[in-house]
């Protein structure tokens, strides 16, 4: 299976069909409290999860008081936006309607998609740039079958713009998965690992057919960037 076609990526710097509809954008917030800030592997991995959780929700599919917001999302860019809080900025944030996950010190909350110039007030005022975490220790080898999202070893992104990008990898791998396989992961609790890929496994990554990010260029990379290859075991071969 390949990924989503280039002419009709939601990713393509170029002006296509999709900049003609109302844009939206998903936001994501992480806590990062000064005393104990998540390690940067966890964040993106937890970031990941957190989208496929809420595009898995019962509210958002079909009648569901998400859905018509998750559709439009997807119908466009399907923009994702990471935020940080602490403290009563995250308190106040986790009020708001959402999902929060929970992985290895790391915390996210993902809401339903929001219009692009219509935030909540409680996440409009929040932080966006200068998310910045790091792992204490490399983190290894992904466990065997795990789906792994595999990061482009040649583009620096802060840690924000990197969540984002993983949830990205993480919701083409969706797409191009049969109902049974999609089932199956969510039973499983959507695990999955994000590392960074050597410079000659990320060339065999890039042409082996995988889904491919190619980042649109509105903040950070350059316009067309690959940022993330999905390595889903469903999807291999």
């Amino acid at each position: 299976m390949t990924s989503e076609p280039l002419s009709d990526s939601p990713f393509r710097d170029e002006r296509t069909a999709r900049d003609e509809a109302p844009q939206f954008v998903l936001p994501l917030v992480v806590r990062l409290e000064r005393a104990e800030p998540p390690a940067l592997t966890d964040a993106l991995q937890t970031a990941a999860r957190a989208v496929l959780t809420l595009l898995s929700d019962p509210r958002s599919e079909g009648d569901g008081v998400w859905a018509e917001a998750v559709r439009d999302w997807q119908d466009a860019r399907i923009r994702k936006v990471v935020r940080r809080a602490r403290g009563a900025e995250w308190r106040k944030a986790a009020a708001l309607p959402g999902i929060t996950l929970e992985d290895g010190g790391a915390e996210v909350r993902v809401y339903p998609p929001v219009p692009l110039d219509g935030w909540p007030r409680e996440l409009a005022k929040l932080q966006v740039s200068g998310t910045e975490l790091e792992d204490p220790e490399e983190p290894g080898e992904p466990a065997p079958g795990v789906p792994v999202l595999w990061l482009n070893p040649d583009v620096p992104m802060s840690a924000g713009k990197a969540m984002a990008q993983a949830g990205h990898g993480a919701q083409l791998a969706w797409w191009q998965l049969s109902g049974a396989e999609r089932d199956a992961w969510r039973e499983q609790g959507f695990p999955l690992a994000v590392r960074t890929a050597g410079a000659e496994r990320w060339k065999e990554l890039v042409e082996s057919g995988l889904p491919v990010v190619r980042d649109a260029g509105f903040t950070e990379v350059a316009p067309g960037s690959c940022t993330v290859v999905a390595e889903h075991p469903a999807l291999v071969g």
